[in-house]
């Protein structure tokens, strides 16, 4: 009965510092409008509020004293950092849009370079792409219009 008390209050000891060290994997949290950036881009002056709501979907928030205002929220949590907001504000005047407001696609320069160094890319080099060849380069590869052989044609 001891050994049972004393693996039992072990492990609630174990369970509790790793907790405590931060060990214990939490999840990003988004919460709120998922919108895309195509779509956003779409939106014009002069577009009814009906347009709109196929366009981006139902907003988070319609202020009930305000019908010609609708706020498109979300929020990012990640690990052990601080919570990010981002809006877009859409203003209508006799149920069609006038201004569109907001930061919800505003991305931090330095964030996306170290993203882009998590996932071993550098946009510098990836921009020369496959423009850049020489006329050495040029092979025939052997696709479909390539007229190349394959093992196929040598067994003939």
């Amino acid at each position: 009965m001891q050994k049972l008390l004393i693996r039992t209050l072990g492990m609630a000891l174990l369970a509790t510092a790793s907790a405590g060290c931060g060990l214990v994997y939490t999840p990003d949290v988004q919460q709120g409008n998922l919108l895309d950036k195509k779509n956003v881009d779409q939106l014009q002056p002069g577009m009814t509020k009906r347009q709109v709501l196929v366009l981006l979907g139902t907003p988070s928030v319609i202020s009930p004293f305000d019908n010609d205002r609708w706020d498109y929220v979300s929020t990012f949590s990640h690990r052990g950092k601080p919570m990010t907001t981002r809006t877009l504000t859409l203003t209508f005047n006799n149920d069609t849009l006038v201004k569109t407001e907001g930061d919800f696609f505003k991305q931090d320069a330095q964030q996306l370079l170290e993203d882009s160094k998590k996932y071993k890319s550098n946009p510098i080099d990836d921009a020369k792409g496959d423009k850049n060849t020489s006329a050495n380069d040029k092979k025939d590869d052997g696709g479909i219009f390539g007229g190349g052989s394959s093992s196929d044609d040598d067994k003939k």
